[in-house]
Order: C-alpha cells, then sequence, then structure tokens
C-alpha cells in the first residue's frame, strides 16, 4: 500500500471473497479494523473501500472503525444472494431475512449516508414464483443503491447441480431481468437527488470516444462494477481527484463538470 500511494494511487480497494474474515488465519482473531487503521496511516491515500463483507462478520468495531476513520468510505458492499432462509440454508449461507433487514437498518442508523451494495442470485434450485416475488419485494423496501444480480449456474460437481428443483434457464434469465428492472428505478431516484451537488471524482481514464472527456467516480462507485461519471473540464486527467458540479443523472451514471 505503502508502494501504491509512492506512485500516485489515491484509492486502495480491499477485496476477498470474505474481506471481513482478515486475521483469522494470522492473529487468530478478526483484525480488519486494525488494519484499515493501519492503512489509514499512509500519505496519499485517499479512499479506502471494502469489497464483499459478510453480514454476520459485520461487527460493531468494524462499523465504528468505517464510521469514524475518514479515508474508509461509507460504501459496505454486502453480497447476500437471496432473504428466504430456506434458499439460504440451502446456499450454506447463515441468516435470515429478518437478520438481514436488522443489519441494513442499523447499518444505515449508526453510518448516516452509507452507500450499501449487494448481489443477489435468481433461479437457484428450489426458488419458487413465491420465494422470487418475496425477493423482489425485499429489494424494493430495502433500495440498495447498488445490486448485481446473476441467474444461477450449474457447475459440475457442486452439491446445488446435483439439488432437485432445478430451475428452467428462461425463467432464470426472466426473474434476474426483472430484479434489474427494479433497481434501474431505485438508482435512477437515488442519483436524481445529487444533481445540482459538487462533488470530488477519482479520474479513471479520457473516454475512448469523446475528446476532452474521462470516465471516473465518486466515492460511493466502486472500479467496474457500479455506475461511472462522465467529467470534462480544467484539471481533468487520470489519476486526479477533483471537484466537480454534477449536471445530469442517467440510471446508473452521472455526468459532470470540474
Amino acid at each position: 500500500a505503502k508502494k501504491f500511494a509512492e506512485n500516485g494511487v489515491k484509492e486502495l480497494v480491499i477485496v476477498a471473497q470474505d474481506v471481513t474474515a482478515y486475521g483469522i488465519d494470522l492473529y487468530k482473531k478478526y483484525a480488519l479494523p486494525d488494519l484499515l487503521k493501519q492503512l489509514c496511516k499512509i500519505d496519499g491515500i485517499k479512499w479506502i473501500r471494502l469489497l464483499y463483507c459478510y453480514p454476520e462478520r459485520m461487527t460493531d468495531e468494524l462499523i465504528e472503525t468505517i464510521k469514524t476513520e475518514d479515508k474508509v468510505l461509507n460504501y459496505i458492499d454486502i453480497p447476500i444472494q437471496h432473504c428466504n432462509k430456506e434458499i439460504l440454508r440451502n446456499m450454506y449461507r447463515g441468516g435470515d431475512e429478518q437478520s438481514l433487514r436488522e443489519l441494513f437498518a442499523k447499518l444505515r442508523r449508526e453510518i448516516p449516508g452509507v452507500v450499501l451494495r449487494t448481489t443477489l442470485i435468481t433461479g437457484f434450485p428450489g426458488e419458487t414464483e413465491e420465494h422470487f416475488e418475496h425477493l423482489r419485494e425485499f429489494i424494493e423496501e430495502v433500495r440498495f443503491q447498488h445490486l448485481g444480480v446473476f441467474a444461477y449456474r450449474a457447475e459440475e460437481g457442486t452439491p446445488a447441480a446435483a439439488m432437485p428443483d432445478q430451475v428452467e434457464d428462461r425463467v432464470k434469465e426472466w426473474r434476474r431481468d426483472l430484479l434489474m428492472e427494479a433497481q434501474a428505478d431505485i438508482s435512477a431516484e437515488w442519483l436524481s437527488r445529487l444533481e445540482g451537488d459538487r462533488l470530488s471524482i477519482l479520474v479513471d481514464a479520457p473516454h475512448p470516444e469523446w475528446p476532452g472527456l474521462h470516465t471516473g467516480r465518486a466515492w460511493f462507485q466502486a472500479p467496474e462494477i457500479d455506475g461511472m461519471v462522465y467529467i470534462s473540464g480544467p484539471g481533468v486527467e487520470p489519476g486526479a481527484l477533483v471537484d466537480a458540479d454534477i449536471v445530469e443523472c442517467r440510471d446508473y451514471d452521472l455526468v459532470a463538470l470540474a
């Protein structure tokens, strides 16, 4: 991380299959808060982003660290995959709808303005139409700022591939498309409230087709998986962190002028 900072990197993305498990092998305890506090001491690093936090390991200590450490972005990716207890159990995951609702309510209460991202799977073996409709109601009520949805694909040799009640491909994909349509409305509504705001934008690269235009991200947009900001103006160049006015909002993206 120090080498990255010396080379001009401004954002660290701390990513793992379960980043909240950091330390359990090395120190026999969950040590992500300790790691974050050490990373925050590095000069030059401006943003620290967490990807793939398991809901059952969102401890009070970790929540407090995210809340109080300025460099740790108030952006949390918690891939839940589903909200139905039976489906989650078949995925070898813990929790249920009530515990998930309580966690997301707690995060929004403890970290004002927190941005939540999750991923879901449609068509996991045994998912009924009732399960799916309940999942759709869940996301419309919780209203994640960012959501990715994948249609289940059987992988040879996995327990799920041998489960009964496999769902037809066309049904899995139809369910995925319905969730993404619902999320597009949620995202557009949320982003529309940002029009007129002035935000810090981390510039990533020149636009491949439009000279003078660049792509970048606000603090609530992870690279490659969330929307982006189309930005132009003085001082806009790859690697720069510039303040810009949000002038237009789209379903998932923003347009800004520095």
